[in-house]
């Protein structure tokens, strides 16, 4: 049964009695055991599918960085096959973000119009064979060019995962989703480095260097793996075929008035609520933040870890614990942000935590190899773990469906911006202490941990002057 339809006055202010008008006409009541045994069909549909999809498109993208140092002693590394720079290097890596930046809202648009199984199928394979092309490249320019199609194919994954949780989960359901997929990146990292520490004894053979075949099997997967996602990944409550009528209906009215629904349509007057929306421009500039400590250790792990004395192959293999820690922490955080209703506390002690790491390790003598160490693990996860609850909390504060689909990739594209930030602040030169690094980071980190206890206050101070029965915004 359905109720009359709303008319959107303003994408951010949805009363709770205009929900309570339309739940009355509906006359729907949510069985809490039929909804707890929903939610663990919807999980074992989408979470498991949207991990491996996310690990590979994060192995793909960052194996760039475990190539550039890969048989580095033989001769054989990408810097020195391809005869480039560290600034040329540096402008490969940037333009994968400049890509990324530039498609990923349009994405969005596109996975809504053209569904997220096909728009996300369509995507794996393409950035799989641009991983696999870049083995093939000889020059500076092909490099480039390669990298850019790569960061166009890419740039729509991870928001339009997120902008998907929104069709499936609740606020309070979404933080330790987005974490699994998230800490999917920590997962990412530790592969990409063990795998790379295999592949790089395949160096020589076939008269190929171990990079290249790193870019050639690790591609293959994302090709396939597209062909099953074609096929296999829900699209929408409304619409797939494996829920029975009544489960249907239940995924649908669980979530009306708090998320995404897939039959809504996206209006310009949401579109333009949204843009001029101050507040989330602080959700935006505080993603910043959190994306320059997750920029810079994502390409740079490898060579961060080379700089503490590791060397040629094991440079690759120990960028695997901290990686294997960073899972653990982001999943952990994020399930008691969900469990505790406190996201914007997650994510502003993980930043702190995270800030203060890099502050000990920019400060530590420079052959304090092992306390160095120690403080990378933490500082790299708690870095991770800053993501899954700030943007579950953006989500949980977007009251249109129309918003949605703007202000999640909005938010990760401004996040491209510490990205391309993160890029340059290790310098080889200044290995192994990387000073300037390590502090840039803790000055975003904890800057940005400023604006979420800000932000944080002024949605306290909004909830405690709304009227009774208005919706809350939440924290």
């Amino acid at each position: 049964m359905q109720g009359p339809a709303l008319e959107v006055v303003d994408a951010e202010k949805i009363s709770i009695s205009e929900l309570e008008t339309s739940t009355a006409s509906s006359e729907y009541v949510v069985d809490p055991v039929a909804e707890r045994r929903l939610i663990r069909r919807i999980d074992m549909r989408i979470i498991p599918a949207a991990m491996i999809i996310h690990l590979l498109c994060f192995i793909d993208r960052s194996n760039i960085g475990n190539a550039k140092v890969l048989n580095r002693d033989e001769g054989n590394s990408l810097v020195q096959t391809l005869h480039i720079t560290n600034q040329q290097y540096l402008v490969a890596l940037m333009i994968f973000i400049v890509a990324f930046t530039i498609i990923q809202t349009p994405s969005n648009y596109m996975l809504k119009r053209f569904r997220p199984s096909r728009w996300m199928a369509l995507m794996m394979f393409c950035w799989g064979a641009m991983t696999m092309i870049l083995a093939s490249v000889r020059n500076f320019g092909g490099l480039v060019a390669v990298r850019f199609l790569l960061g166009a194919f890419e740039s729509g994954l991870f928001p339009g995962q997120v902008y998907i949780l929104t069709f499936w989960y609740r606020p309070e359901e979404r933080a330790i989703r987005i974490a699994l997929i998230v800490a999917c990146s920590s997962l990412g990292g530790a592969f990409g480095g063990a795998i790379a520490y295999g592949i790089g004894k395949l160096n020589g053979v076939a008269g190929l260097e171990g990079w290249r075949w790193l870019f050639l099997i690790e591609g293959i997967p994302s090709c396939l793996a597209a062909i099953l996602c074609a096929l296999f990944f829900p699209d929408y409550p409304e619409t797939v075929s494996w829920l029975s009528d009544e489960e249907r209906d239940l995924a649908v009215q669980r979530i009306k008035g708090v998320a995404s629904l897939g039959h809504d349509k996206i209006t310009w007057k949401e579109a333009k609520a949204t843009l001029v929306d101050w507040r989330l421009y602080a959700h935006y500039i505080a993603y910043i933040s959190n994306s320059v400590p997750f920029s810079s250790n994502s390409l740079f792990a490898p060579t961060i870890v080379a700089g503490l004395g590791y060397k040629g192959l094991d440079a690759q293999l120990f960028t695997v614990p901290p990686y294997a820690i960073g899972f653990v922490v982001t999943v952990t955080v994020a399930w008691l942000a969900d469990k505790y209703e406190k996201r914007s506390i997650a994510t502003f002690c993980s930043m702190i935590v995270a800030g203060v790491s890099f502050i000990v390790q920019g400060a530590l003598p420079a052959d304090a190899f092992k306390t160095r160490y120690v403080f990378l693990c933490i500082a790299l996860s708690f870095s991770f773990a800053c993501t899954p609850p700030s943007l579950s909390w953006l989500t949980a504060n977007l009251r249109s469906t129309g918003a949605a689909t703007l202000a999640i990739p909005v938010n990760v594209a401004f996040g491209q911006l510490g990205q391309i930030i993160g890029v340059y602040i290790y310098k080889d030169s200044e290995a192994p202490g990387f000073p300037t690094g390590h502090f840039t980071n803790a000055g975003f980190l904890l800057e940005g941990a400023v604006i979420i206890m800000l932000l944080r206050l002024f949605y306290i101070y909004k909830n405690k002057r709304m009227a009774p029965g208005e919706r809350k915004w939440r924290l």
